[in-house]
């Protein structure tokens, strides 16, 4: 694993650590908070409720209590008034499903106004879905002065089975328990809500936790790339400059070399060509010939001739002392003319300076002739061309090389990249991008061109005031 992947893993892992303990211990605390808050709630409104109901209770006895206070002086007319206590309590209703129900102490009904075809039954021995006595549950707490009991019954407005918090108390005296009841529906939906508000609540606390880890990571997945990119182009930079390096290396070993064979090797080869041609000629003066010795000094200053020929070939190859001396331009005319004598192509040269055109600096000299050195060998060994033309035109802000063949072509897009791509072309691209410059390649058959351009700067010394200066083979 690369140095920088550690870097971005170890801002990353911990931080996500960090993350997820945060939203764990956020979770946990705040659905801790939910429960006593569910609690909480539901205790007071269970309270609030039950006071409602024991005031509830007390209305309805102090209702009756004129006619139960009665009924201790005069026991004659007790029935009726238990009669009147009843009739009093079925219309005493508190909203649509509030009402009082009556039961003697042994589970009768003796008045239900919501269910009237439950009067005058024993209902001792009724049990709900899960087998718990109701009526049993309401007579115990009344048997011990009055109570509280959660049972389930019918609610007259669905019909169905709920949930009932009732009270009720006794009436020794007529042997009744007198109670009333609230349906818990509406305690259990308000404490739905408050759950599903808590549980909205923490999900919305989450979704922002998730959002500042993604803002996180965003933000260390940016500095990540921008550290990325800036390493990148430093180390492209910092490549570039060792690449130009190298080249301006060779050009540099290239001209010692080139100085080396001409003013070295070349100047003691001619000093031999000349010491062999004196001795040839002091041979052929003499009295006494010697045939073979002619022959042997005629054979080596031909063969001395031939090798100081490659030697000047090689060490112009190496750096034409024409680049130095008169320019590009006619660096690259000579390199024409020798090319097209050796292979037999036809190629001519143009040069086109505009008035007030710059001087070319030694490092743009060298460029364009290497990038028409490289095109023309491979227009000579791979193309297969009957005639090729280049052109230099020298603005006040550019200079453009372009080299044009009538050859077999090739793939442009492979000429890169890949396993087709060639070494020349891509130092032809890096040479001239290290200057600032573009190489445009067009190839199809019987059709190639390459464009080489190069911009001026401004400080750049100019040439000679001249027209337009057109020179072809």
């Amino acid at each position: 694993m690369k140095l920088k992947a550690k870097i971005v893993l170890l801002a990353i892992v911990p931080f996500l650590a960090a993350i997820a303990s945060i939203e764990i211990g956020v979770r946990r605390e705040a659905t801790a908070l939910a429960q006593t808050q569910h609690a909480t709630t539901q205790a007071a409104y269970m309270t609030s409720k039950e006071i409602e109901l024991k005031h509830y209770v007390e209305l309805a006895t102090s209702a009756i209590a004129p006619l139960y206070e009665a009924s201790q002086d005069n026991a004659r007319d007790d029935a009726l008034r238990r009669t009147r206590a009843l009739d009093i309590l079925e219309k005493m209703d508190f909203g649509k499903d509030g009402y009082f129900f009556v039961y003697d102490m042994h589970g009768r009904s003796l008045m239900h106004p919501r269910e009237p075809d439950l009067v005058g039954r024993d209902l001792s021995e009724l049990r709900d879905p899960q087998g718990v006595p109701t009526i049993r549950k309401l007579l115990a707490a009344a048997s011990q002065g009055g109570g509280y009991v959660r049972y389930l019954w019918h609610r007259p407005s669905t019909g169905k089975l709920a949930s009932k918090l009732g009270y009720v108390v006794p009436l020794e005296r007529w042997g009744w328990m007198i109670g009333t009841g609230i349906y818990l529906d509406d305690v259990d939906t308000t404490l739905a809500h408050i759950d599903e508000r808590a549980a909205m609540n923490i999900d919305r606390t989450m979704m922002w936790i998730d959002a500042i880890a993604l803002a996180g990571l965003a933000a260390i997945a940016l500095c990540a790339l921008v550290l990325n990119v800036t390493e990148y182009r430093s180390a492209d930079a910092k490549l570039k400059r060792l690449a130009q390096q190298v080249v301006e290396s060779q050009e540099n070993e290239r001209a010692r070399l080139s100085r080396e064979l001409h003013d070295g090797i070349s100047q003691m080869m001619v000093s031999v060509k000349l010491l062999l041609e004196s001795a040839l000629a002091r041979f052929e003066r003499s009295e006494t010939r010697v045939p073979a010795a002619e022959a042997a000094l005629s054979t080596s200053l031909t063969r001395l001739g031939d090798t100081l020929r490659e030697v000047r070939r090689i060490s112009h190859a190496l750096r034409p002392s024409m680049l130095d001396d008169l320019g590009v331009a006619a660096a690259i005319e000579q390199l024409t003319r020798e090319l097209s004598e050796q292979s037999g192509i036809e190629i001519g040269f143009t040069q086109i300076a505009h008035t007030h055109a710059p001087a070319l600096p030694d490092a743009v000299n060298t460029v364009l002739f290497r990038i028409a050195q490289e095109a023309l060998t491979n227009i000579v060994r791979h193309a297969h061309a009957s005639s090729a033309a280049l052109a230099l035109e020298i603005a006040h802000d550019a200079v453009t090389l372009t080299i044009a063949d009538n050859g077999s072509g090739f793939d442009v897009t492979h000429a890169f990249v890949g396993r087709r791509s060639g070494v020349g072309l891509r130092n032809m691209r890096e040479r001239v991008e290290a200057l600032g410059g573009t190489l445009a390649l067009s190839s199809q058959p019987g059709h190639t061109l390459v464009t080489a351009r190069v911009p001026l700067g401004v400080g750049t010394t100019e040439l000679p005031t001249r027209s337009l200066q057109e020179t072809s083979l």
